[in-house]
C-alpha cells in the first residue's frame, strides 16, 4: 500500500539534514503563487491542469478576487533528488508593500528564499525590499528569472539578446545583496549561472531550466525558442524540464538545511547564552534540547480556534505539554500540533526540531517566543516600514460593539502590522495600516468573513513627535513627595537612529552588559562608558541611565523603563508616537523604603520629568514621507510632475529607458489620499508607482501650529492634557 503524504513528511521531518525551510519572494505580480501551484502539481499535491489557474495558496475570497497574495500561506512537500527525499517546507509571501509585514515574519522561519524576478520587468523596488527582508533575518537567496516566454513571444529576443537580459538582471541582484547583506555575507552568497544557483523559465508553462539541467538533458536556448515558435509546443518543454524538478533540485543543493543554516542565524537572532545548554541546543538545532517554538504568524479558524504557526528551533513540539510565553509571561498548555499540507492541517502527536509547524492553544502574537520555562526570547521581529496610515472604526449597531473589539484583537493577532488602538475611556477604535489598500482589505474581511457591519472615518496619517534641541534637565516629584527623578532629553545621532533603522541594533530592555551593541554605539561615534549605560532602545528611541552609586535602582529601574516607553508613544505635542529622542536619567534620590516607592508612586513622576525636559527642548512634529518609483511612457514627463509638485513632493531623479520614464520622487503620505487614481487620470492609465522606502521628515514650519491643532481637536484633548 501506497504511504500517505502526512506519514512520509513526519518521515523526513526527523532527518534534519534532509530539510529545506524556504521563502518565495517577489514584486507583486512576477508570478509567486503560480509559482508555488506548479511546485505543489509537481510534488502531486494538486492536478497540473489546474496549476497556475487554482492559485491554490491565495486561501482567501479577496486574495482570488483581486488577484494578489495578502497572506503568507505554508506547506509542507517532499521532493526526491537520485535516491533521497527531501521535504520542502514553502511558504508563498505577499508582493505588494501594503503587506512586506508577513513577508518580514515569514523570513524568521525560513533558512533560504527564493528570489522571484520577471524577466520583462527586472528588479522592482519591491524585490529590493524583499531582499532586504531576506538579508537582514539571515536567509540565503538563489534566484529565479521568470516569465522568460514573454522575452520570446512579445520582446522576440534572439538567443544573444536573452542571455545578455538575464545577465544584466544576475548582476543587479548580485549587487543589491552585496550592499544590503551584513558584513562578510554579500560576497559568500552571490547568485551564480554556473553553479545552478540561478534558474529561468515559465511559471505559467510549467518549465524551467538551469545551466547544468540544460547539460545533462542536451537542450539550449534555440529549442526552448523552437518550441514556442513552432505552434504552442511548450508543453513539451514542461515534460522535459518541468519546473518543480529544476527549482527544487536547486532548493536541496545550494540553500541550507536547518543544522547548517542555525549555527550562523541564531547568534544574530537570539541574545541569550550561547555557551549554556540552550545556545548550543539552538545552535545545533538539537531535537532533544530545551524547546524553542517562535510563532510568525496566527491564523483564527472558525473550527480550532487560534492556530499558531510558526519555527521549531529547538527540542521536540509535544500535544499537552505545558509551554510559557516568553512576552507575554503566561503558561499555556499545547492543545494540538498541526503540519502543513496546503490549506488542510493534519493533527500530528509530535514534530522534532528544524521545522515550520502550527501549534493549537497557545493565544499568543506573532514574534512570541514558547519554551518551556522562562528564558531570554528571541528578538522582536521588526518591520521595515511603519504603518502610516489610519482609520477610525465603529459598529453600525451598537449592540455589536462588544463583538468588534473581539474581532479586531483578532485582526491585530492575525496581521501585526495593523496596529489597533482600542480607547476604552472615549469608545473610539483607530486601526493604523501600512496604506489605504491594507486598510480596506482589513475592513472588507471584518465585513465578510467576521461578519460585523462596521464604518469608518476617511483615512488619517500618524505624525512623529521629536525634538529640536537639548532640554533643560527637569525634575519628576513622586505623589507623595518622597522620591525625586532627575531627566534630561537631547535628539538622538542620525548614525545611531540610521543603525536602529537597519536592525543593527535591536530595540530590546539591555538587562546585562552587551558588548555587541556598545561595540555598534562605538562606531556611531558614542563614547565607551555613555554606551555601556543605555538600558533600553525602543521604537528608535534610547534610555541613558547616566546616575551613579544609586543602590535602589535595581528595584526601580523597570518602572522608569516603562514610563520611558509610555512617553515615547504618546509624546507631548499631541500624543503621536516619539521618534530620535534620547532620554538621559542624570539624578535620583530615593526613599529607603520600598513601600513608598512602588508603581503608584514612579509611573507619574517619571512620565511628568521627561514630558517637562522635552517640551524645553522645542518639540515639532514630523511627518512620514515615502520615496516612490513611478514608470510611465515619456510624454507624461510634464504631466507627472506637475503631479508631484501640486502633493508637495519633491522630484528625486528621472530617467528614461526606450520609450518609458522612471521617475523618483518624495511625497508626504498626507498628500497622497487617493494617489493611484490621481496618477492614473494624469498618464491616461498607462503609469504605475510602488514605494521604494520610507522616513519621517520635520513638517515645514508654517504646517506645524495647523496640523498640532487638528491632531489635538481630532483626539479630543485639551492642552492641559498635553505638555502646552
Amino acid at each position: 500500500m501506497a504511504e500517505k503524504m502526512v506519514d512520509k513528511v513526519l518521515r523526513i521531518m526527523k532527518i534534519p539534514g534532509h530539510i529545506r525551510n524556504i521563502a518565495i519572494c517577489a514584486h507583486i505580480d512576477h508570478g509567486k503563487t503560480t509559482f508555488s501551484d506548479n511546485l505543489l502539481a509537481g510534488a502531486g499535491m494538486m492536478s497540473k491542469e489546474d496549476a497556475g489557474k487554482a492559485l491554490k495558496l491565495d486561501f482567501h475570497a479577496d486574495e482570488q478576487e483581486r488577484g494578489i497574495t495578502i497572506d503568507t500561506a505554508s506547506v509542507s512537500m517532499v521532493h526526491t533528488l537520485g535516491t533521497e527525499e527531501y521535504l520542502i517546507n514553502l511558504l508563498d509571501t505577499p508582493g505588494h508593500v501594503d503587506f512586506g509585514g508577513d513577508v518580514t515574519r515569514a523570513m524568521r522561519a525560513a533558512d533560504g528564499a527564493i528570489v522571484l524576478v520577471d524577466a520583462v520587468e527586472s528588479i522592482m523596488p519591491q524585490t529590493e525590499t524583499v531582499l532586504r527582508q531576506a538579508l537582514r533575518e539571515l536567509v540565503k537567496p538563489v534566484l529565479f528569472i521568470n516569465k522568460v516566454d514573454r522575452l520570446i513571444k512579445e520582446l522576440q529576443l534572439t538567443p544573444e539578446q536573452m542571455q545578455e537580459r538575464f545577465v544584466k538582471i544576475i548582476t543587479a541582484v548580485n549587487r543589491l545583496i552585496m550592499d544590503i547583506a551584513p558584513k562578510g555575507w554579500g560576497e559568500k552568497w552571490q547568485v551564480n549561472v554556473q553553479d545552478g544557483s540561478v534558474c529561468f523559465g515559465s511559471a505559467f508553462h510549467n518549465w524551467a531550466l538551469s545551466v547544468q539541467y540544460m547539460k545533462q538533458k542536451g537542450i539550449t536556448f534555440k529549442d526552448v525558442i523552437e518550441c514556442y515558435q513552432s505552434g504552442e509546443r511548450y508543453k513539451e518543454l514542461a515534460d522535459k524540464a518541468p519546473l518543480h524538478e529544476v527549482v527544487l533540485n536547486m532548493v536541496v543543493k545550494h540553500l541550507p538545511n536547518p543544522v547548517q543554516a542555525q549555527e550562523y542565524r541564531i547568534p544574530k537572532l537570539w541574545h541569550g547564552d550561547l555557551e549554556g545548554e540552550e545556545g548550543k541546543s539552538l545552535i545545533t538545532c538539537n531535537p532533544e534540547g530545551p524547546l524553542f517554538f517562535v510563532i510568525t504568524k496566527i491564523v483564527v479558524d472558525p473550527q480550532a480556534g487560534e492556530i499558531s504557526a510558526g519555527r521549531l528551533f529547538s527540542g521536540t513540539m509535544k500535544k499537552g505539554v505545558d509551554a510559557y510565553l516568553n512576552r507575554l509571561k503566561q503558561q499555556r498548555k499545547i492543545q494540538q500540533v498541526f503540519v502543513y499540507n496546503g490549506a488542510k492541517r493534519e493533527i500530528v502527536d509530535n514534530v522534532p526540531s528544524g521545522n515550520i509547524i502550527g501549534v493549537a492553544g497557545l493565544k499568543a502574537h506573532a514574534g512570541e517566543t514558547v519554551t518551556l520555562g522562562e528564558t531570554e526570547p528571541f528578538e522582536k521581529i521588526t518591520h521595515i516600514f511603519d504603518p502610516v496610515v489610519t482609520k477610525a472604526i465603529e459598529a453600525k449597531k451598537p449592540s455589536d460593539l462588544p463583538k468588534l473589539i473581539e474581532v479586531l484583537r483578532q485582526v491585530n493577532k492575525e496581521d501585526p502590522t495593523i496596529l489597533i488602538e482600542i480607547d476604552e475611556e472615549t469608545g473610539e477604535h483607530l486601526m493604523h495600516g501600512m496604506g489605504e489598500l491594507h486598510l480596506e482589505v482589513i475592513e472588507n474581511r471584518i465585513r465578510t468573513e467576521k461578519g460585523v457591519e462596521v464604518q469608518t472615518s476617511p483615512p488619517i496619517v500618524v505624525y512623529r513627535e521629536t525634538i529640536a534641541k537639548q532640554g533643560e534637565e527637569a525634575m519628576g516629584k513622586t505623589p507623595n513627595k518622597h522620591n525625586h527623578f532627575f531627566f534630561k532629553v537631547e535628539p538622538l545621532d542620525d548614525a545611531t537612529a540610521e543603525t536602529i533603522k537597519k536592525g543593527e541594533l535591536p530595540e530590546m530592555r539591555i538587562k546585562k552588559k552587551d558588548l555587541n551593541i556598545r561595540d555598534k554605539l562605538v562606531e556611531c561615534g558614542w563614547d565607551n562608558k555613555e554606551a555601556l549605560n543605555v538600558k533600553e532602545i525602543f521604537q528608535g528611541n534610547l534610555f541613558v541611565d547616566a546616575t551613579r552609586g544609586q543602590v535602589h535602582i535595581g528595584e526601580v529601574l523597570d518602572l522608569i523603563l516603562d514610563m520611558f516607553e509610555d512617553v515615547m508613544k504618546a509624546g507631548p505635542i499631541a500624543k503621536d508616537p516619539c521618534i530620535k529622542v534620547k532620554v538621559i536619567l542624570t539624578d535620583m534620590k530615593l526613599h529607603e523604603d520600598a513601600i513608598h516607592r512602588g508603581p503608584a508612586q514612579v509611573y507619574p513622576a517619571v512620565r511628568d520629568g521627561i514630558r517637562t525636559s522635552m517640551m524645553t527642548a522645542r518639540p515639532q512634529l514630523y511627518e512620514p514621507m515615502q520615496v516612490l518609483q513611478i514608470d510611465a511612457p515619456a510624454d507624461f514627463l510634464g504631466e507627472i510632475s506637475k503631479l508631484i509638485s501640486n502633493k508637495r513632493g519633491q522630484l528625486l531623479d528621472a530617467q528614461q529607458e526606450g520609450a518609458m520614464m522612471m521617475v523618483k520622487a518624495k511625497l508626504p503620505v498626507g498628500e497622497m489620499f487617493g494617489w493611484s487614481s490621481d496618477l492614473r487620470s494624469a498618464t491616461q492609465g498607462r503609469g504605475s508607482s510602488s514605494v521604494i522606502d520610507q522616513m519621517y521628515e520635520k513638517m515645514p514650519d508654517e504646517l506645524q501650529e495647523k496640523i498640532t491643532r487638528q491632531i489635538r481637536s481630532r483626539k479630543g484633548l485639551t492642552d492641559a492634557q498635553v505638555g502646552a
